[in-house]
């Protein structure tokens, strides 16, 4: 589990003690498609369809924080302390068309 799940967790527990309101319009697509969800059972409500879409925001917000956090900047700081490890940028792009490449004749 990622380490920031239990604090959004925590954060929802306490904050749907005290809600608070919004006007929300959507395009009407969306607005039937969430209304339909409702209809087959998905969903209770379509309030409670677009609070499930906000935990699901948040949740993956958290997680491409904590990711850039972990994985990023632990990298660049390994960048920092020894510049002479670093893979060139062509080489990298070189690499990346090889396998893409590789993919189309595949």
């Amino acid at each position: 589990m990622n380490p920031a799940s239990p604090m959004l967790s925590s954060i929802w527990r306490s904050s749907m003690n005290s809600l608070q309101k919004f006007s929300v319009s959507l395009p009407g697509e969306m607005a039937s498609e969430l209304e339909e969800k409702v209809r087959s059972g998905a969903y209770a409500s379509v309030e409670d369809a677009l609070l499930e879409g906000a935990r699901d925001l948040l949740q993956r917000e958290a997680e491409i924080d904590h990711w850039l956090r972990r994985e990023i900047v632990a990298g660049h700081e390994e960048f920092l302390a020894d510049p002479s490890a670093a893979v060139p940028a062509d080489s990298v792009l070189d690499r990346i068309k090889a396998r893409r490449a590789a993919r189309r004749t595949a």
